[in-house]
């Protein structure tokens, strides 16, 4: 089984040896075709799936709200990239037309959102307009590319809050909509573009448990919608039950926000926090909060009640309603979309990984159970509940080193290539404590989520690998994950191709991303040289302790070069190897 190539250095490196002499010239080499242009966009989608409902009439989950971000970098002829501000360029977006022909350039009459946006945020918006004044398109005036906000504190360009759907121009389906992300300079002349998937799905509701005569709507007491619209039946019935169970008035005050009661980090816009978050350990009730409704417990946050509630549900066999130990159909895709769009479709999701290996089961998402030392992501929650959308498996959970040093033992999965583990907590630990690894080789910045995190001089490390959950490359070589990184780099995968940032030719040493060297000719034509003085040291963390490979020193790409009157063809995914060309060192 081949596990997720996330993070991993992907580095080709051949010699250009014969029998141990070293070749000083760059041998010919067929590399990828690097896009023509001294100007990248890199940009992608912060969690690689966002979500909204279907209808707006009942309740609320989410609005359509996307986010993306964006950074343009300028590759200077004499020097090192330059990553540009407002003072250089501006960046918009645009629609633009997928391989099928899908093209999304609108929300205005795909959804009911503006109608019941007054009633449910408080919002009086313009058809169009989305919660932070932002637009689709085609629904702005006048029509065009949208400005997207520089963010001066982060080094990079966002769009927060475009109210997209996942309905295309046509009517059809597709939660993986293509946006373009174009740099213009000063005047308006465009420097360059990548067309990224900005993802959406309405592949979120109630219905596998809550329409009338499911297991979550089958109590003879209690009076059941008949809606005809089988999602609309299944949000009434989960109103009535809340009513029921909890002493609410939720049918009477439609539409529904729920996050106005349990508090979701998602949408609070203002950065408020929860408003109840100090009353919570002191077993105060409702009176004399804002509530609507006297004398009940104090509502629990949005992701904690859900999954803890929900985690803690039995069938008539006393089986839990969520397997511990379920497949991602049996348990996260019942809610989280889905079968159909599959929000986890990455290179983990390649590798066998499910939501559950990074997450753990309903339980360790609802917070039951304590953190342990290490498991919350700035070391201020270890022995605390989970903090939604804040305490989240690390990078350096399964990449937790590389050859030469990793985790291993105590718990640990490891993956089958015996370097990344494919568990990002240790077997045993009920809260599925992220595990923070001593090796940072592969660690995002301190304290800071891998959607937040830069690396490599200061570009966002989604902007090297894709969006989280959605890491490139997709396993479908035609999905549209994959398109912008072929456009930066001529192929799937991280980006990992030097001239794709940089415009000459790079000195052999290790201070590429993740301690790699420079890939191509240049390298190839100097690495004996390198390790004649350096020995071999350095080349063992991702080439392997026995220097025959790891999955760390994997190809990008199919590469062709010629040496010592030998012609070497590297196949995408191949392990380097020092005899790949000459005798072991």
């Amino acid at each position: 089984m081949r596990t997720s190539p996330l993070l991993c250095a992907s580095i080709l490196v051949a010699a250009s040896c014969s029998q141990g002499t070293t070749s000083t010239q760059n041998p010919p080499t067929t590399p990828p075709t690097i896009p023509p242009g001294n100007y990248r966009v890199l940009a992608a989608n912060d969690l690689g799936m966002h979500c909204m409902d279907r209808e707006f009439s009942v309740f609320s989950i989410l609005p359509p709200f996307n986010v993306f971000n964006a950074q343009v970098l300028y590759r200077t002829p004499g020097g090192q990239p330059q990553l540009l501000d407002p003072g250089s360029v501006h960046v918009t977006y645009e629609q633009v037309a997928d391989a099928t022909g899908s093209v999304n350039s609108h929300s205005i009459g795909k959804t009911d959102f503006w109608l019941y946006a007054p009633a449910l945020f408080g919002a009086n918006l313009p058809a169009g307009m989305g919660l932070t004044g932002l637009y689709m398109p085609r629904d702005a005036q006048p029509h065009g590319p949208q400005a997207m906000e520089w963010i001066a504190a982060e080094s990079m360009f966002r769009a927060f809050g475009v109210p997209l759907t996942p309905t295309d121009d046509s009517g059809g389906y597709n939660p993986f909509p293509l946006l373009r992300v174009r740099a213009t300079n000063l005047a308006g002349a465009s420097l360059s573009t990548t067309d990224i998937v900005v993802p959406v799905a309405t592949e979120t509701d109630c219905r596998n448990c809550h329409t009338t005569g499911g297991i979550a709507a089958n109590d003879p007491t209690v009076t059941w919608s008949n809606d005809p619209d089988s999602e609309l039946q299944a949000k009434w019935n989960v109103l009535i039950l809340h009513d029921h169970a909890v002493g609410t008035h939720l049918v009477n005050q439609t539409p529904v926000l729920c996050a106005k009661c349990h508090y979701s980090p998602a949408l609070d816009l203002a950065g408020t926090g929860d408003p109840y978050g100090n009353l919570q350990s002191t077993g105060q009730t409702t009176t004399g909060t804002h509530h609507d409704v006297n004398a009940l417990p104090l509502p629990k946050r949005m992701s904690t009640v859900m999954h803890s509630h929900h985690g803690h549900l039995t069938d008539s066999q006393g089986n839990p309603i969520f397997p511990p130990n379920g497949t991602a159909v049996q348990t996260c895709y019942q809610c989280h979309p889905g079968v159909i769009t599959q929000c986890l479709r990455g290179a983990m999701e390649t590798g066998g990984m499910e939501c559950r290996n990074c997450h753990g089961d309903m339980l360790s998402v609802g917070g039951d159970f304590p953190l342990a030392t290490g498991g919350s992501l700035d070391g201020q929650n270890d022995g605390g509940s989970r903090r939604p959308w804040k305490d989240l498996p690390r990078c350096q959970s399964c990449h937790t080193g590389d050859a030469v040093s990793h985790l291993s033992g105590g718990g640990t999965v490891a993956a089958p290539d015996g370097i990344r583990l494919q568990q990002a907590w240790r077997t045993g630990d009920l809260a599925a404590s992220p595990i923070l690894a001593v090796n940072t080789r592969f660690a995002e910045n301190s304290n800071t989520l891998f959607r937040f995190s830069k690396g490599h001089g200061g570009v966002a490390c989604e902007g090297c690998h894709g969006s989280t959950h959605a890491e490139w490359p997709n396993s479908d070589a035609l999905a549209n994950d994959n398109v912008a990184s072929m456009q930066i780099q001529g192929h799937s995968g991280p980006i990992l191709e030097c001239a794709a940032c940089h415009a000459n030719s790079l000195p052999t040493n290790l201070n590429g991303p993740h301690g790699m060297h420079p890939i191509g000719g240049s390298f190839i034509g100097g690495h004996g040289d390198y390790t004649e003085s350096h020995g071999t040291s350095s080349c063992k963390p991702c080439h392997g302790t026995n220097l025959l490979g790891t999955v760390l020193s994997r190809a990008g790409d199919n590469r062709v070069f010629n040496a010592e009157g030998h012609t070497y063809n590297i196949a995408k995914g191949q392990q380097i190897a020092c005899n790949l060309c000459h005798s072991m060192p």
